[in-house]
């Protein structure tokens, strides 16, 4: 039997949903969220200038370094889906506060660590609360900012805080390594948590629980966390142990087993914890496959431009960080504009043509070459990457949103962030290894020098990039041409598990 909510919770409903961005409280919403997203975005990249430094002072092996960062990865990937539901069955700022509280405590266990352990175990901590914090952060956004054109702007802010806070990432790790010291990449997160914190109280209303606890889908839950969990690892491990390694294949046939699984489990309960239902609404499966594929190739340039920077050119952390600044502006150019040409043109020619602008640049910082020049070589690359990428953001996100009632809009923010790990991890781990055999390959042949074969395979990975972001425009060709954001009434009804 459905709950019949409050006159005061309908009131709030319908309060929330009128928000305006022309209201200092619209505006105040707006940046509060922003604000979260940016923390998530911004400390997946901020640590990877300081592991030298990390490495140095803590003691860590080579081959264990890498969990700083895979760690967070890991768990991050791996609960969002469990997390964006909660987000929609226990209330979006419940959750939300929640993955905070965990985000700044691990944060400030991470910066205090005086051990290897404790700092990996302290990343593990830090990916779940992202887990918590940002399903819920990308779903109260659609749910609360007035549709029509505010939604378009709202979410245009969204996609260039997206994009910029992998290069602010870049930025601020170098700032703060050279500057205090690594351990504050993670204490920053402390007052920015504490600021949003206070920011979900003042600002965003208390929902109502949709769902018991008894009527909650447990084994559903054990079930699609462990095969993320499992999936993600895998791809994590991949280069290094080999692609077509017993263990590597043994770990995707686990998850893909266990996977299927949870698709036979949620088509035979009653209450299941994803409804798949939605994977039916025009355009999120789409949506959802090619931020995967584009992410795929774009997210890996940081990596391998951050190498070619830092190993063939010699930049300094700082140097590095500043040289990627015209990508944040380019961002929060191509972002606004392509918000406010949705309600025109729609969805679908502007993530086609962002793509496709994206993959021009990764074509041009492929040709970099062992003596380059950051005018010449690097910034005409990162420029044309910044233009496209914006639309590309905004517009899988726009389109991942649209026709997904409020019921279930943490269930599209989980899936859509989701595809973004997954695809990051897998793109990651096939151009890695792309880079890798190729540099080989020119050692052996005797003809370069270390230099040169690392600078000819970094761009070998961006030029695998280019062609796998291109792939990402094919499928968007696929998706409906959205040019609303989301329409009151969801094409697919939910499943209502308050009974």
């Amino acid at each position: 039997m459905t709950a019949t909510p409050h006159p005061d919770d309908r009131f709030a409903e319908r309060r929330q949903e009128a928000t305006s961005l022309g209201s200092r409280r619209g505006i105040a919403i707006l940046l509060l969220l922003s604000l979260v997203q940016f923390m998530d975005i911004l400390d997946a990249s901020i640590l990877n200038i300081a592991l030298p430094s990390i490495k140095h002072d803590l003691g860590f092996s080579q081959q264990s370094l890498q969990w700083v960062v895979d760690g967070y990865i890991l768990t991050y990937g791996g609960f969002l889906l469990l997390g964006a539901r909660m987000a929609d069955l226990l209330g979006r700022r419940l959750v939300l506060v929640t993955g905070l509280v965990v985000f700044a405590g691990s944060s400030l266990a991470g910066g205090l660590a005086h051990s290897s352990s404790l700092l990996v175990g302290a990343r593990f901590a830090q990916g779940l609360g992202a887990a918590l914090l940002s399903p819920a952060a990308v779903s109260t956004l659609p749910t609360t900012v007035r549709a029509g054109r505010e939604r378009h702007t709202a979410l245009g802010v969204w996609g260039a805080v997206s994009g910029l806070g992998g290069a602010a990432g870049v930025l601020f790790g170098g700032l703060l390594t050279e500057g205090p010291g690594w351990r504050w990449v993670l204490f920053v997160n402390v007052p920015l948590s504490a600021v949003a914190f206070l920011g979900a109280f003042a600002l965003l209303r208390r929902e109502r629980i949709r769902a018991r606890l008894a009527s909650f889908d447990a084994l559903g839950a054990i079930l699609v966390t462990s095969g993320m969990l499992l999936v993600v690892y895998a791809l994590v491990k991949a280069p290094d142990v080999g692609w077509s390694a017993a263990r590597t294949i043994a770990e995707l046939t686990g998850a893909a087993v266990i996977l299927i699984a949870f698709v036979v489990n949620e088509l035979r309960v009653a209450n299941p914890l994803i409804p798949l239902s939605i994977l039916r609404v025009r355009g999120v499966a789409v949506a959802d496959a090619t931020q995967l594929v584009a992410v795929g190739g774009f997210v890996p340039m940081f990596f391998f431009l951050t190498l070619y920077m830092q190993t063939v050119l010699h930049y300094s952390p700082i140097q590095t960080g500043l040289a990627y600044l015209p990508l944040t502006g380019g961002f929060i150019i191509s972002s606004a504009i392509a918000s406010q040409l949705f309600a025109r043109i729609g969805t679908k020619p502007v993530i086609v043509a962002g793509a496709v602008i994206v993959a021009g640049g990764l074509y041009w910082l492929s040709r970099i070459p062992v003596d380059g020049s950051y005018l010449a070589d690097i910034l005409p690359g990162v420029l044309v990457v910044s233009l496209g990428g914006g639309g590309v953001f905004v517009g899988v996100t726009t389109a991942a949103n649209a026709g997904v009632g409020e019921e279930r809009a943490g269930l599209a923010a989980g899936l859509l962030n989701t595809s973004q790990q997954v695809g990051t991890a897998l793109g990651l781990a096939v151009l890695s290894a792309l880079a890798t055999a190729h540099t080989t390959k020119l050692l052996r042949a005797g003809h370069d020098t270390v230099a040169e074969a690392a600078a000819h395979g970094y761009g070998r990975a961006l030029l695998g990039g280019a062609v796998i972001v291109l792939a990402g425009s094919a499928v968007a060709m696929l998706a409906p041409n959205t040019r609303q954001t989301a329409p009151a009434v969801e094409e697919q009804p939910a499943i209502d598990l308050a009974a």
